[in-house]
């Protein structure tokens, strides 16, 4: 089974053709194609190339599948016996891809 390591948002997704991944928001409009040139492991039928930091060459294609918001993220702050609490709470913006092809 042939998969990638790709990096957007700087964090890194493990990826195989037919996956529905959620990244940080990217500006590319829903049902539009995204590619991502920053691939740092790409394993297929002729083994395993690993980049020094990316892979010359490969790219990973995706289709936007839809611009959303993930889950509400709550952050509680307190300070023991001084009468002090502070609820803050932020949902992130995403875009959710499915991988189409991957390109060695």
């Amino acid at each position: 089974m042939a998969y990638a390591v790709i990096q957007t948002g700087g964090k890194q997704y493990r990826v195989a053709e037919g996956d529905v991944i959620e990244v940080e928001k990217l500006d590319v409009a829903e049902g539009a194609e995204a590619k991502f040139d920053e691939v740092l492991l790409v394993s297929g039928a002729a083994g395993l190339s690993v980049g020094t930091p990316l892979v010359s060459g490969a790219s990973v294609s995706a289709e936007v599948v839809a611009q959303d918001k993930a889950d509400k993220v709550i952050a509680f702050k307190y300070k023991r016996r001084k009468g002090y609490h502070r609820t803050v709470g932020h949902r992130r913006q995403i875009t959710r891809l499915k991988i189409t092809s991957i390109a060695a």
